[in-house]
């Protein structure tokens, strides 16, 4: 054992004993429904474009706004299942849709759904991107309205399409706390994988027996953040979702230390407790941290290891896009840190 690993061994017994009390199917399940379905998830969203701009730059960059469209109407639809809308009311949507009302029978529907709306389908340099809230809202009326599987795949199979075509550079990449394939079973599906040397690791054994039944060809290690078994400079790229807050202040920063060790190119790291505060917020929770982390601190952290980071506030971005800041999550961002190309 070396150093790191003694000194953060009771921390990382912790953290593994939270997630092996629950059981497998449960984990294989969690965090890909609703807000947290990597289809309609922003941060996964920006994962997947990520990716996709250091394999192609930025010649799908229409694909890419259309889809963040879709993502955030899409979102607005599960806040309207939220509230236990019924099958009228999807009528009703429909219909004060087509004639621009911003209001469907005491239902307010944003100026962003009904731009959106006008815009389908639309037609790109090599897709169509059907009408895919028409289709939505005309689900069958004898059932009760949910997120129907069609629609929220309806990016799957234009990325597929698209990417079926495509040759690049295949890029190394690495993800930590990457659950039950949560992320990469949709890099899957979006043809995305295909240009990817991909490496998954996560401290629980139940998620890497259940993403290694999942994709029996992929990669996928049990392995700790905090000592990643990998060379220098190993990997181009790592994407890692909501990890660092449930890590003690020095084992958080000894991970961004792993992370710049093995990556060579650039990092996107999305948190879902940060704030634009001086100094992170520490609160230890049972067995982990849940702590509230300063975007200057992890902003300052980078920056003085050579990188350029640039930083997405989920709900300012999306007020940027959209005139709409509304989000699940209010303490959501996502950091893109890059390194100069040597």
């Amino acid at each position: 054992m070396n150093g790191m690993q003694a000194e953060f061994k009771n921390e990382t017994q912790g953290l593994l004993q939270s997630w092996m009390k629950y059981d497998a199917e449960l984990l294989r399940n969690y965090l890909v429904t609703r807000v947290e379905d990597p289809r309609l998830n922003i941060q996964s969203v920006l994962t997947r474009h990520f990716l996709v701009e250091y394999l192609f730059g930025r010649r799908f960059l229409g694909l890419m706004q259309a889809e963040l469209h879709f993502a955030a109407v899409l979102n607005w639809c599960l806040r309207l299942l939220k509230g236990r809308i019924i099958a009228d009311d999807l009528d009703a949507i429909q219909h004060a849709l087509e004639r621009g009302a911003d209001n469907a029978e005491g239902i307010a529907i944003p100026a962003f759904v009904t731009r959106t709306f006008n815009q389908l389908p639309l037609a790109l340099q090599s897709v169509v991107v059907p009408n895919y809230l028409s289709a939505w809202l005309g689900q069958n009326p004898e059932a009760a309205p949910a997120m129907s599987e069609s629609v929220a795949a309806t990016f799957e199979r234009l990325w597929s399409g698209v990417l079926a075509g495509e040759t690049a550079t295949r890029l190394a990449v690495l993800e930590p706390a990457c659950g039950s394939a949560n992320d990469f079973r949709f890099l899957k599906r979006y043809g995305l994988a295909a240009f990817l040397d991909y490496h998954g690791l996560d401290l629980c054994p139940k998620n890497i027996v259940n993403a290694q039944e999942m994709f029996p060809g992929a990669a996928f290690s049990t392995g700790n953040v905090l000592d990643i078994q990998a060379g220098e400079k190993q990997f181009d790229l790592c994407f890692v979702h909501d990890l660092f807050e449930h890590l003690s202040l020095p084992a958080m920063e000894a991970a961004f230390a792993e992370l710049v060790r093995v990556t060579r190119r650039g990092i996107c790291a999305h948190f879902f407790s940060m704030a634009e505060i001086e100094s992170h917020v520490v609160r230890p929770v049972d067995d982990y941290h849940w702590n509230t982390v300063s975007l200057e601190q992890v902003r300052s952290w980078f920056e003085s290891r050579g990188a350029a980071v640039q930083v997405f506030h989920i709900a300012s971005y999306l007020g940027c896009l959209f005139n709409d800041s509304t989000t699940h999550n209010p303490n959501a961002y996502t950091l893109m840190i890059r390194w100069p190309e040597s």
